[in-house]
């Protein structure tokens, strides 16, 4: 196996890959001879892990995709898309990806600002005049492009009064600020304990409250609000501001952080308008250039083969089908359906996008990726004032939350770079999570190797208020540990 691999190198990732990764597999994952040589281990440590996090979560279904260096490795559907029907999940099961959107949408914006054809920084009325200008405290504001996609806008989310989520981020930052002290105080602890071999614990406040966010019935109160549900089918983006539009802003744009779907749904106006088409149809036509076939919108009458039904518990604890909702009031912030294996080629083109610069260009043989190195360094960069809700260690960028690579002190916790962003919405979870190689300049230099180089992980469930980013985190580690070690046998 070791010869096999370091053969391989030497010819370039695409043998490596081919010969060492590739296996076609069924629907549990697997292939035909078992699961892909090379990474059976973490295969295996993914789905036990993912195993506990459906059983304590009770999630009806759930879906896992992993590819290393640009090739997928593990794709598996654990339970079922559809309860009543015993219909099982599988790889190529689709359901609703929520705030993943995002993501999504960030690529469209992307792509329109590398052709020169949207200002980042201009006021949205310029392409959206149907948006009122704003004053706040009796100042004309302005609302930019850029201030949308990092929620630095001051447009509301779902919640429409101030003072209610004034008193939840303070609730938020007291919990936070509790936390990292009992951290801070158990790493001293350890230290204390010198070289003893100790098991981490959390603290008593975060292991209660990862336990409670596990288990079934659990409703955030984001779940209370009555947008959330809304039922009402607007025929285009345009149409759908006026839920928002003439509300007031909650702060001065650019002074403070507010997650803001509606934000988004603005942002959609802005992409029709630049792009002269549809936003739905210029959506679609990127996916189509991505390969994405199975990401489509989460459109209630369209037949969508493979979709998976949505489920949530009721005050009773009983598992129950998601309720009725139409959500293309918000196609940009959490209106589509997709895959895993679709989230792994969007991620894979990201990847690829943002690492082609950095390799040898050896007689033009490396394609150009589908954005610009330097507009993905530019999405992948945390903004100050910014917060990420569900990973304490990143910052928002734009339309993704970051987390840099960081080390403060010697012999502890080593923080790698990479790039994620997690979806809730009615019935459903989901995770996007990069964790891009650390190159070596050596075999950049020399052409050994091509782009894309580190480890992507999706997960999608059917069951909402799960959190998975510290999952796909985990997962993405595991493969990361054993793709080196086979690299360096």
């Amino acid at each position: 196996m070791a010869a096999l691999w370091r053969a391989a190198r030497r010819c370039g990732p695409a043998l490596a890959l081919g010969a060492a990764l590739v296996q076609p597999r069924a629907a549990n994952g697997e292939g035909r001879d078992g699961p892909p040589r090379g990474f059976g281990a973490a295969i295996e440590r993914g789905r036990d892990l993912l195993r506990r996090i459906k059983d304590e979560a009770g999630i009806p279904g759930i879906l896992v995709g992993v590819s290393v260096d640009g090739k997928e490795v593990w794709s598996e559907g654990l339970g079922y898309a559809d309860v009543e029907n015993r219909v099982e999940c599988k790889p190529e099961t689709v359901m609703r990806i929520a705030s993943i959107s995002k993501c999504l949408t960030m690529m469209a914006v992307a792509k329109l600002w590398e052709e020169g054809k949207l200002d980042l920084d201009a006021p949205v009325q310029k392409y959206v005049p149907e948006f009122p200008e704003k004053v706040y405290e009796g100042e004309k504001v302005t609302i930019t492009t850029r201030l949308l996609l990092s929620h630095l806008s001051g447009i509301r989310h779902y919640e429409k009064d101030i003072t209610k989520v004034k008193e939840e981020k303070e609730k938020a930052n007291r919990a936070l600020k509790l936390t990292k002290t009992c951290q801070d105080k158990e790493q001293k602890e350890k230290e204390g304990r010198g070289t003893e071999k100790t098991e981490s614990v959390k603290p008593k406040k975060d292991r209660e409250s990862e336990v409670k966010s596990q288990k079934p019935g659990r409703k955030d109160k984001e779940f209370d609000q009555e947008e959330y549900y809304l039922k009402e089918k607007f025929e285009s983006v345009i149409e759908s501001l006026k839920i928002f539009k003439n509300d007031p802003l909650f702060f001065k744009p650019g002074s403070q952080f507010l997650y803001s779907t509606y934000g988004f749904t603005l942002l959609s106006a802005v992409v029709e308008r630049v792009s002269g088409q549809k936003f739905t149809d210029y959506m679609l036509k990127m996916f189509r250039d991505l390969d994405m076939p199975s990401t489509v919108l989460d459109d209630n009458e369209a037949l969508i083969y493979n979709r998976a039904r949505c489920y949530v518990y009721n005050k009773k604890g009983r598992l129950v089908n998601a309720p009725f909702v139409d959500n293309s009031y918000k196609w940009a912030g959490g209106g589509f359906l997709s895959s895993v294996g679709d989230l792994l080629k969007f991620g894979n083109a990201l990847l690829y996008s943002y690492q082609a610069g950095q390799f040898k260009n050896n007689n033009g043989q490396l394609l150009p990726g589908y954005l610009k190195p330097d507009t993905v360094a530019m999405m992948w960069t945390p903004v100050p004032k910014t917060e990420v809700s569900w990973d304490r260690d990143g910052k928002y960028a734009m339309a993704w939350a970051v987390v840099e690579k960081k080390q403060q002190c010697g012999c502890c916790r080593q923080q790698r770079h990479y790039a994620s962003h997690t979806g809730g919405a009615v019935g459903a979870s989901s995770v996007l999570l990069i964790l891009p190689e650390e190159l070596d300049s050596e075999a950049v230099d020399t052409g050994l190797v091509a782009p894309p180089r580190g480890v992507v992980v999706s997960i999608i469930c059917n069951m909402q208020s799960v959190s998975l980013n510290s999952t796909a985190l985990k997962i993405a580690r595991e493969f990361d540990k054993e793709r080196g070690a086979q690299y360096t046998e």
